[in-house]
């Protein structure tokens, strides 16, 4: 497919999600973001606040996806969880290429944690949260935030993450074809969103070659059996709780790449929600 063409198949998945739990409110707005203004979209759940407060990035390969594919999503993750979940859009290739995407979320972090309190957010409480692409930009981002000295960020969900621009790993190999996302489809987006190959070794594209891994928060990493990019989430896990970082794995059998977009299609999608909710709800928990 063309870029274009990706990016209105993407749009498909709205089809297949089903309508969530009411959340409070919903606010559409633009933020600063690295080169010009982001949009973003805010959801609060109900409750009473103070409320711990979830960047999430969403998935797409860095190419393909937007905050209308993940509004319902994003309003099950808010209503489940209790926390208000803060999507952002960030520039996208291949008009933008690396390091842009992870520009922008890092701003988008940084924005939040500097007026959570202006929506009922608890600045003390924030977590990053994504699938696939976007659990790659979540993780980077708290590799930068680590790096940098940062915003705090108290924990990390990655669903189904891409860690490995160079992974020839077995699932890669075993879930070439068949599963809706292909070997070849990671071929295709890892093109367009470096400016060169050799972008692919730098630690905010691949965070597994990242040369340390301590200090990061405690993650909740997500995989699924029938994935190309299951080994590499499940390998990055493992590369954290090497650095002492707390892990919590969760591999689910007999699910594909893209269940965590497909709530209507796939009844176990509601698994994935149920753990995040449970690990954002300890995590964040008030201290």
């Amino acid at each position: 497919m063309s870029v274009s063409e990706a990016r209105d198949a993407a749009m498909a998945f709205r089809g297949l999600q089903a309508e969530p739990a009411a959340v409070a409110a919903v606010h559409d707005r633009t933020i600063p973001g690295a080169d010009g203004e982001l949009p973003i979209r805010i959801f609060v759940p109900g409750g009473e606040g103070p409320l711990p407060v979830l960047t999430y990035f969403h998935g797409g390969g860095w190419v393909i996806g937007n905050l209308e594919v993940a509004d319902k999503p994003c309003r099950a993750l808010a209503a489940a969880s209790g926390a208000i979940v803060v999507a952002t859009q960030y520039r996208m290739a291949p008009e933008t290429k690396f390091p842009g995407a992870v520009d922008d979320c890092y701003a988008a972090l940084q924005w939040v944690a500097a007026n959570a309190a202006e929506f009922g957010g608890d600045p003390s409480r924030l977590g990053v949260i994504g699938d696939s692409a976007g659990a790659n930009l979540a993780a980077v981002v708290a590799l930068k935030a680590r790096d940098e000295g940062g915003p705090r960020i108290r924990a990390q969900v990655l669903t189904y993450p891409v860690t490995d621009a160079t992974s020839d790993l077995p699932s890669r190999r075993e879930n070439a074809e068949g599963y809706l996302l292909t070997a070849g489809s990671m071929d295709w987006f890892w093109r367009h969103y470096l400016r060169e190959p050799g972008d692919g070794k730098n630690p905010y594209a691949s965070p597994l070659l990242a040369a340390d891994h301590s200090g990061l928060p405690p993650a909740l990493v997500l995989t699924m059996e029938f994935d190309p990019l299951r080994d590499e989430g499940e390998a990055y896990a493992e590369k954290l709780k090497a650095a002492g970082v707390p892990v919590t794995l969760q591999r689910y059998d007999g699910l594909i790449h893209g269940t965590y977009w497909m709530t209507a299609a796939i009844e176990r999608s509601g698994e994935l929600y149920r753990a995040i909710a449970e690990f954002v709800r300890s995590e964040l928990a008030v201290q």
